[in-house]
């Protein structure tokens, strides 16, 4: 998750219609963000206790709403929203995300946003590691000490330290988290994320070779005469036999837009649903099987807007809430509730099932969690998903690499955490497996109803 702000320069931030209402410096509760706002620009940064740096220069775009919320963009594209609220506090949120996140005003920048960073292999080692010390989800319940991990990695680095070899301690520290959101892109473009123990990725199995396989089976084995593709090919519809429908969706982003967030995917996923939510067919569905079972995450909030259009009443899909005591990985923020609103148009209310796997990541999980809170509840079918439900928390070392790591906790409506453990189904079935794509198999979907 990259914070970033925008629109035209020379239009001023504002709120409550008063221009210039946003002036200042903000602190966000948790996230490690100050952002300086000035004159219809926002500079946001990265900080920790040890450093200060710039990520990205945005503008506002459009004049303040009747509530004081001015909106920013990325190269006039909408990204994210500031709004002041009282007594010197303020929300920001990132366009996709599912929830605010509290702003405080602060007197000035930190100190160290005035002073240039050094790139060297020690203090880009310093900042990775203290941006994870200050603000890892799973510190606790992954029993982590901080502490030993740079006793023992520190002393590897020096200023001799070649860009290979840092890149190489890099993943021998957060290798043992098991953590899919614990990522680096280091040099020449390579990378590398943890996964759950027992679990795969996308180096094990694709998502062409995902989909073909699916697809066949729907064709060759369930008669399927047409398979309808949208937003970029990551959304799918077919009607089963039975009057059960089947939609799978590979992905909470991509779907085709000039640059991949959020303001360009809703519309894109809104038409998808439109097409495939037609008041026919939720009226002649007899069931529902929403294949989420390769999902590579994305935006929560388009997870919701698939959610909105499978029930007739709101309900509180889950909560979630950042670390915020860069001492105390115990201490949260406040708890933010996320609702799932009905659908301004046809809905479908009747059974549905979900089928997930271990490869049902991130948003994809987080969707599954809004399900689970539904009216009739689904039913899951599959495997364990990955675990790793918080947005990812994206920041830059000196030296341009960039790493991820997740600073928050997803609460089931019922109140269960599953990070770190993954979403169980309620009926176990294999799913990508090797004999299952050699042979065009799909077992979760043709668990009876």
């Amino acid at each position: 998750m990259v914070l970033t702000a925008c629109a035209s320069p020379s239009q001023s931030a504002g709120g409550g219609g008063s221009p210039g209402a946003l002036d200042g410096v903000w602190r966000t509760d948790g996230y490690g963000w100050v952002i300086s706002v000035k004159g219809g620009q926002a500079q946001t940064y990265d900080t920790t206790a040890i450093s200060c740096l710039p990520s990205q220069t945005t503008d506002q775009i459009g004049q303040p709403g009747p509530d004081g919320t001015v909106q920013y963009a990325h190269k006039g594209v909408a990204v994210e929203t500031l709004r002041p609220t009282a007594n010197g506090q303020g929300e920001l949120r990132l366009l996709g995300t599912a929830a605010d996140i509290d702003l405080t005003r602060v007197p000035a920048l930190p100190a160290a946003c005035g002073r240039p960073v050094t790139n060297d292999p020690l203090t880009n080692f310093d900042i990775f590691w203290q941006t994870f010390k200050e603000n890892y989800n799973s510190t606790v319940s992954k029993n982590i000490d901080w502490n030993a991990v740079r006793d023992k990695y520190r002393p590897m680095v020096t200023a001799s330290t070649t860009p290979d070899q840092l890149y190489q301690i890099f993943v021998d520290m957060i290798t043992p988290l098991g953590d899919a959101h614990a990522f680096i892109q280091g040099p020449g473009g390579n990378s590398f994320s943890p996964k759950r123990p027992g679990t795969r990725d996308e180096d094990n199995v694709s998502r062409k070779d995902a989909t073909t396989d699916v697809n066949q089976h729907l064709t060759k084995d369930l008669g399927v005469t047409d398979i309808q593709n949208f937003a970029n090919g990551r959304i799918s519809y077919a009607d089963l036999p039975g009057g059960i429908g089947y939609l799978r969706i590979t992905s909470f982003e991509s779907y085709g837009g000039d640059h991949n967030v959020f303001a360009d995917n809703s519309p894109i996923l809104a038409n998808a649903l439109d097409q495939i939510f037609t008041p026919a067919r939720v009226k002649a569905w007899r069931g529902l099987d929403i294949d989420v079972s390769f999902n590579t995450g994305g935006d929560d909030e388009l997870g919701l807007q698939v959610a909105s259009r499978l029930t007739n009443t709101a309900y509180t899909a889950y909560s979630k809430q950042a670390r915020n005591d860069p001492n105390d990985p115990t201490k949260y923020g406040r708890l933010r509730p996320v609702t799932v609103t009905p659908f301004n148009g046809p809905r479908y209310t009747g059974p549905v099932r979900v089928l997930i796997s271990d490869l049902t990541v991130s948003a994809g999980e987080t969707f599954t969690e809004a399900m689970l809170a539904r009216t009739p509840a689904p039913t899951l079918v599959g495997q364990t998903t990955q675990g790793v439900f918080a947005d990812d928390m994206t920041r830059q070392l000196p030296n341009g690499w960039t790493f991820t790591l997740g600073n928050e906790q997803y609460y089931a409506a019922n109140g269960h955490d599953y990070e770190g453990a993954g979403i169980p189904p309620n009926i176990q079935a294999p799913v990508f497996s090797k004999a299952e794509l050699a042979q065009n198999a799909d077992t979760a979907l043709d668990t009876p109803w």
